[in-house]
This record gives C-alpha cells, structure tokens and sequence, in this order.
C-alpha cells in the first residue's frame, strides 16, 4: 500500500520506509539525527505488568537495531471502557519500568476506549548520520549473528490456549522482557561505559550546547564492523533475513541446527500451536528458501516464528570476535550462517 502513495522528497530523510528498515531516521545536522519508532499490539501474556514490559521491550528495540539511543516516547492505549482500571495502571508501570532501564523518558501519550485492549509506545532516539546500522549494506564472506533464541510466537500460542508448560512461559518472558540495549551496546564498542558515563552521554545529548557527545570519549574499546542489521520480530528469522538479502543484492547460507530455540518451542511446533503469523511468514517467503533434506519439519517451521522483542540478527566480517564479545556480556549469541554472493535460492538452509 506504502508503494501507491505519492513519494515525499525531503533530503534530510537518511531512512525512510524503502528497504522495510526497522525505523526512520531524520537528519537535524552533520552530527545528529533523530531515528523514530512505533509498536503496539494486543496482550501475549495474562499478567499486565508483563505485558506492559513486552510492549516497552518491543518498542524501544527498532532504535537500538538501527543504532540509536533512545530518549523519549509516547504511550499509544487501547483500552476496554468496562475493564477494571487497576489493570491499566499495571500496564503502564511495566512499560514504565522497562522505559527506565533503558534511560527513555515518557512524556505523554493518547488512549481511546477499545473492546480489545492494544498498548505500545512512539520512541524517538538519536543517531550519528554516519553511524546507521541499516538492511543494506550486507556483503559475502560476512558471518551472520543472532542474539536471542527463536520461539517466542509458538510459545504464546500455547499459553493462549493454556498448553504451555511454567518453565516454557518463564523462558518466553525472560527473552521478550531482555532489552537489545546492551547487546547494541557491545556492537557499538559503548560495554563497559560506567553509568555516570552513560548519564554524561545523555544530558550532552539533551543540552542546547552541546551536540552528540564524541563517542571515542566514552567507549573503552572499538565499535564492531557491522554491514547490516535488524531485530527478529513479527516476520520471523526468514523473513527479517530476506529484508536483509534484498537490500543488499545478496543471498545467505543458513545452518537450522545453530540456531538458538526457546525451550519448549519445538514441543509447541509438534503439538499444532502454529501462530496464524507463522503459516503467513511462511506462505509469503518460503519461495525464496531451498532447505537440506536433512533439516527436520520442526526446524524449518521454527524459522517462520514471528518474534515479539526478538534479538538482534547482524551481517559482519568479525563474526567469532562480535560472538564471544556479546557472549561475555551474558548475551546468548550465536553464529549462525553466512552471507554469499547474490544467488537463487536466496535462502539455503542446511543442517
């Protein structure tokens, strides 16, 4: 629909909605620009709290996958007019509270009456110009690293219907409610930076004086070469890695064994709880995927799982060193495949 609508020419637009990015990114000048977000959807999970944790989690992660910091946002609401208020108020302390960890400040919002409750956030970050992690810009020999387990989706469903076993949900929720913040962190060579630092960072951002401070001032260590990257969300690994691949005019080697799978999530897939995203995700990019016959039925279904506050996927040529780097930060990634030149299939998968 994006496609039919007349094209607006503005120079200071660095990304707009062309390669399916994971947010815009508005130049203000040659050394900041405002990258801006919106997510909100209906409850995944029964405890409002947590679900006002997802929703925040799920927002803020477009920013932290084009390479931004998060500063401020708006709560979007959708609420019932007959539910009990108690639980919105709990909404928005979990929300709230995943806002603070990140260090985003919510200024406002707007709520009108819904049969079906639905809650997200507006966020507006900052970025250096030259400093975009974007869908283009992936290129053969990179090595391709994801940074959360897949399963989130078949999970979901199966609390839905009340299949789900506890150990499955606390490991849903652990993944959903974990902020990209500091594996983006790692990537951007910004880990170890102590919190007056992190606060000296954000009060030059937010000074009339001063621009984006200078990084090299607050990073220990050098930012990771990264050529392009984006967060696992409602498409799925397949369909986010096909964004990739398209953007930039090449095609990727996939290894299913690799990839990191939420306990629980394969018991899902053999069960029948099948999201309804799944089977879309999977109709829509499935065409572009040539699998080993020895990868199973469960693994190939698993790759089409749509992902609420999913990891971070990154096209690199420092794939071991961003690896253990991410790792010894408590962060479960993983290597997972390889870009290759531009090729039919698109995407193969082996085992």
């Amino acid at each position: 629909m994006l496609g039919k609508l007349a094209r607006q020419h503005d120079p200071n637009v660095l990304v707009g909605f062309d390669h399916a990015d994971d947010a815009g990114v508005y130049q203000l000048s040659a050394e900041q620009a405002l990258v801006q977000t919106v997510d909100f959807f209906t409850p995944i999970v029964d405890d409002p709290y947590t679900f006002g944790q997802i929703a925040a989690t799920n927002a803020l992660s477009d920013v932290y996958a084009m390479g931004g910091r998060p500063l401020t946002a708006l709560a979007l609401v959708c609420f019932p007019d007959k539910a009990e208020l108690e639980i919105l108020e709990r909404i928005l302390a979990g929300g709230l509270s995943k806002m603070i960890e990140a260090g985003c400040t919510v200024i406002g919002g707007h709520s009108i009456r819904d049969e079906e409750t639905k809650f997200g956030y507006s966020v507006t970050g900052v970025i250096h110009p030259k400093k975009i992690y974007q869908n283009e810009g992936a290129k053969p020999g990179d090595r391709l690293v994801l940074t959360k387990a897949l399963g989130t989706g078949v999970i979901s469903t199966a609390i839905k219907k009340e299949k789900a076993e506890q150990h499955w949900i606390d490991a849903a929720i652990k993944s959903m409610t974990t902020l990209n913040k500091e594996a983006a962190e790692v990537i951007a060579g910004y880990a170890g930076v102590t919190p007056g630092h992190v606060e000296t960072a954000a009060l030059a951002v937010r000074s009339s004086e001063t621009r984006q401070p200078d990084a090299s001032r607050l990073t220990p260590g050098a930012a990771f070469a990264v050529h392009a990257m984006t967060d696992v969300t409602g498409f799925g690994l397949i369909g986010h890695l096909r964004e990739i691949l398209l953007a930039s005019n090449v095609s990727a080697a996939l290894s299913a064994g690799k990839v990191p799978i939420l306990e629980g999530a394969l018991d899902c897939i053999h069960e029948g709880h099948i999201p309804g995203g799944l089977k879309n995700n999977r109709d829509f990019a499935e065409c572009a995927v040539e699998y080993d016959p020895a990868v199973p039925a469960d693994l190939r279904t698993i790759l089409y799982d749509p992902q609420t506050a999913g990891g971070l996927i990154i096209s690199t040529p420092e794939g071991q060193a961003l690896t253990q780097a991410l790792q010894q930060a408590g962060i479960p990634a993983v290597q997972i495949g390889e870009v290759r030149a531009d090729a039919k299939p698109r995407i193969y998968v082996g085992r």
